[in-house]
């Protein structure tokens, strides 16, 4: 049997198409028959979508399809446009805006509100910080700040500390200037017993206008009228209370001194200003000059 003969028996070799592969496959012969007619635009659709998948792909292989992402969602209405700050007070917003990192094309879909969070709270003053995301275009920040307690003065530097002795910040003035000024080496990890124990003196608590820690083992009231009270190394209670009882009977503090030593349990040591110590030096020449005066 010939050649011939032989291929008209066999029967002819097609390869077998996948099932997933042949309806599209079908769709393809039938254009090329003009038995299907495309949609209207669809080269259109299918050359915008081949430029997409070619820009999505290539940002992804370059790094960049985070920012790709942002710019597009940015584009289509879902940009940050709107930042509602609370609970600051001494943070600026300026400061806050500065540690989102935003710009004009930032989307609130691919923002990291934890990474936002973490760089907020590592502001001076805020303790807690938490950023929220409100559709469609709104980014809530909250923040938590610390408790100024007290300004210590090293030197000529001045520090706001709270009441643990963290520094919080550098002393600016403003609002912060009706604090307790504390002085000295050991004064934050001190002074809350002693600001405690001058509050329960009310005769006392509102004329302290500097509390000064000498030698890290005791303190030095400053009153606002220049007269520097030496308080005792123990018995500071006491010896408060003594000060207090001298003032309301006698008016110690309102008379021309310097200071007032507590430091000598059950004694009163009373430093007089210049004046007063030469007015008394000149009382007592005229009395001894009388006839018949012991000095």
């Amino acid at each position: 049997m010939g050649e011939g003969g032989l291929a008209g028996l066999l029967p002819a070799m097609h390869p077998v198409m996948p099932r997933w592969l042949r309806r599209p496959l079908r769709m393809v012969s039938r254009l090329g028959e003009g038995a299907y007619r495309a949609p209207p635009f669809a080269a259109t659709i299918l050359s915008a979508a081949l430029l997409s998948s070619s820009a999505t792909y290539g940002a992804y292989l370059g790094g960049q399809l985070e920012g790709f992402v942002q710019g597009v969602t940015a584009r289509t209405g879902f940009a940050v446009d709107q930042i509602k700050v609370v609970g600051n007070q001494y943070t600026s917003e300026i400061d806050i805006l500065d540690r989102l990192e935003l710009n004009g094309w930032t989307a609130l879909v691919g923002l990291d509100v934890g990474d936002a969070r973490d760089r907020i709270a590592s502001l001076p003053w805020v303790e807690h910080a938490t950023v929220r995301k409100i559709y469609p275009d709104t980014l809530e920040v909250r923040v938590d700040e610390r408790e100024p307690f007290a300004i210590w003065q090293q030197g000529r530097v001045l520090s706001v500390i709270e009441k643990s002795g963290r520094i919080i910040a550098p002393y600016t003035g403003g609002r912060l200037a009706s604090l307790p000024l504390i002085v000295g080496s050991g004064a934050p990890e001190n002074a809350p017993v002693l600001l405690a124990r001058i509050a329960q003196v009310p005769e006392l608590a509102g004329r302290v206008k500097g509390y000064v820690r000498v030698g890290d083992r005791r303190w030095d009231l400053h009153l606002d009228n220049g007269v520097t009270v030496k308080l005792p190394e123990h018995g500071i209670d006491a010896a408060l209370e003594r000060l207090a009882s001298m003032d309301r009977e006698q008016d110690l503090l309102g008379r021309d001194i310097v200071a007032v030593d507590l430091r000598i349990p059950d004694r009163v040591a009373v430093a007089l200003s210049p004046d007063a110590s030469e007015a008394r030096m000149a009382a007592l020449k005229k009395a001894a000059r009388k006839p018949g005066s012991r000095i």
